[in-house]
């Protein structure tokens, strides 16, 4: 072969390991979307495996670091793989034993091509190798004995068609000549078909004796042209018959015809038609195929009688386009004669596209710009023509665009910008169709998956969180979770709950609950208490995995609910431990006096700050009721002189929880018009818890303490001509509201008592409505008369001021 045929053709001389000498052509091509580049080696058949072809890198002028980062491999539609690239060196090698007969058989040049493919950017290089011949084989003849029936009346010039020698090799190394050997009746005529392939004919020189030779034994040898020679031989006998001097003639000396690409079997192509100008059985005609290789012989058959040929297997445009046959006609002599039959072959469209897959990418990043190219593909069509025409198109809708980029190849390329939220993975279908008629197609689908960036924040189910939890928790039980999702996958999906912090009451929100960062559920960390904080506001941010990460927030209130923690408290009477308060009712009191008002508070909330007051224990329980809402003490009926002068009421004050609290508190009343009139009853009304103490210690301090008090009231009549009661203690903002026992106003008060008593001293005052006598068991016989002051009871909505 020459050089210089096209451009950038390079004739590079290579010496093989044989001592032969080859040479191979470097074919470049560039295009204008992909760097491309096209080389043509040389390689003779049968080399080892390693045998290097050639040097791929420097040829396409590649860098080795270039051909390892783009990751360099051959691509090939074959099953076996002839060629290795080794991308450490650059260099093409054998990889497979490469039989040129078994490969490409007669047909001449032998080769095959590939693709080396680069990406990152991406290269596409197409590698064509040739195989050329080396004489490894043969001639061969099919039979190992020819057999002839010749008659010896056959004329000279008679000819005698000879099986032809197959030899696979190809040019100088394929079959050459015939040799017939030495022999005075016969001489080889040698000729040659269109194609080119030889054939010999055996034709008489000098009649045949029956009688003087009846047989004949002859050998053909076929040589071919290579160095060394190689030859094969068949073995010619002849038997020679009685005369028969006719020989059969074919009306024509070639025959043609037409058959469709994958006809039915038995269907008709020609008929071959010879006479003979002999009669009886002499005339008849028998017709064969004189020289039909194996694979011919399982396409078509003739009749031997009628001559006509039908099709015995199945014809394949795209293996054979056009066959010849050579057909011999002979009669019951042995005369024979010979003709030629062409059978071109119509091809049909029967060739599906085929797709092959070069290069694929998934998963492919969900913010890829327009225009990635995610794979290439090959696509062929076996049949010519418009059979072989293709197109290709994507099948469904999908946000993808398939691109020609050379002969045959196309490129899948993303069209819109993909979200994995939205569609996750595509299922991709190409569909080649060719132009024939009708149309044949082929699909191949790809499955697409598309890899997840940190494009989304997280987001609540609800835009505010809202829980109820009661006071007097457990500290860390679990109050509410919430929740946030995100539509981001793996990493970017997991999201971890902070608390963003800040002070509450001079407190980190921290000290009051703590957040899960993995379940998002909200702890209380201590036990909340509804009388120091109602509610709790704070902010939860949820933050996803990502780099970097995104989050968002949310407003969370929880609302302390109050329980029925806290007992009523008793306001008044006061109860303390040294004094006590008594209440005195004078006899003439009518129905529903006023005796005294049980004030009493709750610092729950709700319902469970709402009083009741019930009457527990009372000396006379006929004389005195509690109102059940506003717990006034009034006398039921008209006092009597038969009334006891001490009388102690216990009076249970109660809220509305559940279960409920209660206080209780006692209530000491007098019965009396006068001081005096109590004053026997008062040292033991005071002292009834020390019963049992030092009796004579009581006895003697008796009688002192009424000494002194008669003094003090003749005293205080004469001077003063009034009494002053002890007014009851009322705490300020309290409401005399149903349901809460508390008064409405504020109230000033003014109590004298005296000092430096120790026991049994008691303090008494009266006023125009009302009497109060305060008896403190510290003191030791001590008496003060309280100034006389008009009593609250009467005017509750009058302020008073403390003195």
């Amino acid at each position: 072969m020459s050089c210089g045929i096209l451009p950038f053709t390079l004739c590079v001389k290579w010496r093989f390991g044989c001592g032969q000498t080859w040479c191979f052509l470097l074919f470049l091509f560039y295009f204008s979307h992909i760097v491309s580049g096209h080389i043509r080696y040389s390689i003779p058949e049968e080399m080892k495996k390693g045998s290097l072809i050639g040097n791929v890198a420097q040829d396409l002028g590649l860098d080795l670091k270039r051909l390892r980062s783009g990751r360099g491999r051959i691509v090939t539609g074959e099953n076996i793989q002839y060629i290795e690239l080794k991308t450490d060196k650059g260099i093409l090698v054998v990889n497979e034993r490469i039989d040129r007969e078994q490969l490409c058989g007669d047909i001449t040049p032998c080769s095959f091509s590939f693709e080396v493919i680069l990406e990152n950017p991406m290269e596409l290089h197409q590698i064509t190798v040739e195989i050329t011949d080396i004489n490894d084989h043969s001639p061969t003849f099919e039979r190992n004995r020819i057999d002839f029936e010749i008659s010896e009346s056959a004329n000279n010039g008679a000819r005698f068609p000879l099986p032809s020698a197959g030899d696979p090799d190809v040019g100088v190394n394929g079959l050459r000549e015939y040799f017939l050997t030495e022999n005075d009746n016969f001489v080889l005529k040698q000729n040659s078909n269109a194609d080119g392939k030889k054939y010999a004919e055996m034709v008489l020189q000098k009649p045949l004796d029956r009688e003087t030779h009846p047989s004949l034994s002859l050998k053909l040898i076929a040589v071919d042209g290579g160095t060394p020679q190689r030859s094969g031989t068949v073995n010619i006998d002849i038997t020679v018959l009685d005369a028969n001097d006719n020989t059969p003639v074919f009306n024509q000396s070639v025959y043609k015809a037409t058959v469709m690409e994958n006809a039915a079997r038995d269907t008709y192509v020609t008929t071959v038609n010879a006479s003979d100008a002999d009669s009886g059985s002499n005339s008849v005609v028998s017709y064969y195929f004189s020289d039909l290789n194996s694979g011919l012989r399982d396409l078509f058959a003739i009749n031997e009688k009628t001559g006509i040929i039908t099709i015995t297997g199945s014809i394949d445009y795209e293996k054979d386009k056009k066959y010849e046959l050579r057909i011999e006609a002979k009669d019951q002599g042995g005369f024979t004669d010979s003709s030629k039959v062409i059978i071109e072959v119509i091809d049909v469209n029967d060739n599906a596209p085929v797709i092959s897959v070069m290069s694929f990418t998934s998963p492919v990043s969900e913010d890829s710009p327009p225009g990635t190219t995610i794979g290439i593909i090959n696509v062929k069509d076996a049949d010519s023509g418009d059979n072989g025409q293709i197109t290709c198109k994507i099948e469904q809708n999908a946000p993808f665009q398939i691109k020609s980029t050379l002969r045959n190849y196309y490129t899948l390329v993303t069209d819109t910008v993909l979200d994995r939220e939205s569609v996750s993975e595509y299922n991709i279908t190409v569909v080649a169709t060719d132009a024939g008629i009708p149309s044949l197609s082929t699909k191949r689908s790809f499955n697409l998956q598309i890899s997840d960036v940190n494009d989304n924040a997280p987001v609540f189910s609800q835009r505010v969180y809202t829980a109820f939890i009661a006071e007097n928790n457990s500290p860390g039980v679990s109050v509410l979770k919430i929740s946030a999702k995100d539509p981001d996958e793996n990493q970017n999906a997991r999201i971890s709950y902070i608390l963003d912090v800040k002070n509450v009451g001079g407190s980190s929100i921290s000290d009051y609950i703590s957040v899960s960062a993995d379940s998002g559920v909200i702890h209380a960390v201590r036990s909340f208490d509804y009388e120091q904080i109602k509610q709790i506001v704070f902010v939860v941010i949820a933050q996803d995995g990502g780099s970097p990460p995104l989050s968002s927030n949310v407003t969370v209130t929880i609302l302390i609910q109050d329980q029925n923690d806290n007992p009523p408290q008793v306001l008044y009477p006061v109860q303390t431990g040294g004094s006590h308060v008594a209440e005195m009712v004078p006899r003439s009191a009518d129905v529903g006096y006023l005796v005294t008002k049980v004030v009493a508070v709750d610092v729950d909330s709700g319902q469970n700050a709402w009083l009741s007051y019930k009457l527990h224990k009372a000396t006379d329980r006929a004389l005195f009721e509690v109102g059940l809402q506003n717990g006034e003490i009034r006398t039921i009926r008209q006092v009597t002189d038969k009334d006891a002068v001490k009388q102690r009421l216990t009076v249970i004050v109660e809220d509305n929880g559940q279960p409920s609290r209660s206080a209780t508190v006692i209530v000491n009343v007098v019965v009396a018009d006068s001081f005096p009139e109590v004053l026997s009853e008062f040292t033991d009304f005071a002292h009834d818890k020390e019963y049992n103490d030092n009796l004579t210690f009581y006895l003697v301090l008796a009688l002192a303490v009424v000494s002194f008090l008669f003094i003090t009231c003749l005293v205080s009549r004469i001077l003063y001509h009034s009494s002053l009661p002890v007014i009851p203690y009322y705490p300020p903002r309290y409401s005399d509201t149903l349901g809460t026992g508390t008064l409405q106003h504020v109230y000033n008060y003014e109590v004298c008592r005296t000092t430096d008593s120790r026991k049994s001293d008691c303090k008494l005052g009266r006023a125009g409505s009302q009497n109060v006598l305060i008896m403190d068991p510290s003191s030791t016989g001590t008496m003060q008369r309280i100034h006389n002051e008009k009593s609250i009871l009467d005017e509750p909505d009058s302020p008073l001021e403390v003195s």
